[in-house]
Order: C-alpha cells, then sequence, then structure tokens
C-alpha cells in the first residue's frame, strides 16, 4: 500500500518507533531510521530492515533535543530518501517527580524532545508535502494528552502539546491531502516504561512481574499491555487511503484508559 512513499520515523532503534517504522517497511514505505543505541545493533537493524522487506533503509542519530535537531533530521531524509512522504514523530522521555521538586533541567529537556521538536520535525517537513500535494503526519502523543497523572508535569504538558499542535497542523492543511493526527497509546512495553516498572518493583519491594500487573490494574482496564505492533498498524492505517479525510484525530489505544 504505500509502495514508493518514503517515511521518517524518530526514536525508531527500539519500541513503539520500532514497531512502527517495520509497519511502514512491511507496506513498502522507504525509511530513515533513527535513535540511540549501540552502532553495530543499530547496523544489523538497518540491513535486516532492508533485507526483510525490500526497501530502502537509512539511519541517521540526530539528538532531537538540540535546537536544530529535528530540522536537520528531516533535511537528511529528504535528501537522502528524495522526499519525505511520511513522518512519524516518536522519540520521547520521561522524568517523574513532584511539581515543587521537578528538576528544571529535566523540565526543559523533556518539553525539548517531546514537544519542541515534534514542532521543529513538522515544520520542516510541511513545505515539501504542500509542494508535492501529499503527506502523513504521524504523532505518537499518549493518553497523558488527555488525561493527567500525578508526578509527571513536563510529560503531560509536553503531550497536550503535541494534540494541540495536531489539531493546528490539521486546520493549516485541510484543504490539502497531507493529514496530522496523534495516536495515544496507554502503557506500552516500551523501555521507557519498563525502566518505571524497574524502579517500581525497588522502591515497593515486589517482583519486576509484580509491578508491572500492578501498573496496569492501576490505569488499564483491559490489565494488557498494547503492542508496538498494533501502534505500527494504527499509523498505517492513518497513511492509507481509507484515513484519507481523518485529520485532527487523536485516537486512544490505551485498555480502555480514558474510558473511565
Amino acid at each position: 500500500m504505500l509502495k514508493g512513499k518514503t517515511a521518517l520515523v524518530t526514536g525508531s532503534t527500539s519500541g513503539i518507533g520500532l514497531g512502527v517504522a517495520r509497519a511502514l517497511a512491511a507496506q513498502g514505505a522507504s525509511l530513515m531510521l533513527n535513535g540511540f543505541g549501540e552502532a553495530s545493533a543499530i547496523e544489523a537493524l538497518r540491513a535486516g530492515l532492508e533485507r526483510d522487506f525490500g526497501v530502502t533503509v537509512h539511519y541517521n542519530g540526530a539528538d532531537l533535543s538540540k535546537p536544530d535537531g529535528a530540522g536537520g533530521l528531516v533535511r537528511d531524509a529528504e535528501a537522502r530518501l528524495g522526499r519525505l512522504d511520511i513522518l512519524v514523530n516518536n522519540a520521547g522521555i520521561q522524568h517523574v517527580a513532584p511539581v515543587e521538586e521537578f528538576p528544571l533541567e529535566r523540565w526543559d529537556a523533556v518539553i525539548a524532545l517531546n514537544l519542541t521538536a515534534v514542532f521543529q520535525g513538522i515544520r520542516a517537513a510541511l513545505p515539501g508535502m504542500k509542494t508535492r500535494g501529499w503527506g502523513r503526519i504521524v504523532n505518537i502523543a499518549s493518553v497523558h494528552g488527555l488525561v493527567a497523572s500525578v508526578n509527571k508535569a513536563a510529560y503531560v504538558a509536553a503531550k497536550h502539546g503535541v494534540l494541540g499542535l495536531t489539531k493546528v497542523v490539521a486546520l493549516e492543511t485541510a484543504e490539502i491531502d497531507v493529514t496530522c493526527n496523534a495516536i495515544c497509546p496507554g502503557w506500552v512495553l516500551t523501555p521507557l516504561v519498563q525502566a518505571q516498572i524497574d524502579a517500581r518493583a525497588v522502591r515497593e519491594g515486589v517482583s519486576i512481574e509484580q509491578a508491572g500487573r500492578d501498573l496496569l490494574s492501576e490505569k488499564q482496564p483491559s490489565k494488557s499491555f498494547t503492542t508496538p505492533e498494533q501502534l505500527g498498524a494504527l499509523a498505517v492505517f492513518l497513511c492509507s487511503p481509507a484515513a484519507a479525510n481523518m485529520t485532527g484525530a487523536s485516537l486512544t489505544a490505551d485498555g480502555g484508559w480514558t474510558a473511565q
């Protein structure tokens, strides 16, 4: 379905981003990967995607928390892929602390990567999409773009901002075939979430398995994690003809979290 299209997925060397990248490649899209990790492992991942799906795959390790990190990444993707049809903003970090104890440098870091980099990437990608008359922007937000949790001030603020940005971009591109939508996952067992589970297990003196079950039970009625593969399939749908008139939407994949 996406044969001949090109895609950039930020934070795609693991977790949700990798699930989305695999799903897009499986539909024929050439890729620009981005993220951190050990160089040989990333090269094996890149080469494996090329081999498994018969598409061109590049990698750029740009630090999106830097002032022009996202813009430079988009320009490199356009140069190496020939153009950029699909932008998936997925990269993110987390820090947990009460508001009055939240370090200012961690606030700045979370906002820089989780919100400012999303804006910068879209800002850089839109001119080419508008010129060609086709583009798909998928922002990986969170249920925390819709509801809040304690001790996550920066993350919740950033994700609410991503949903607002998604709506603005959708309105500004409403009359051309460029869409901008957000996916709002609940708990997904990514390295970011695993770190929270590990910390909880230590803090409460329970097993990692029990900490994971407790985490799910507090928020997610399904009591099961959403998978990167499910989110990849949802991203593919948003790039499909079936979603051509869907823009500005915030789609939950949260096991009933926000239905409560």
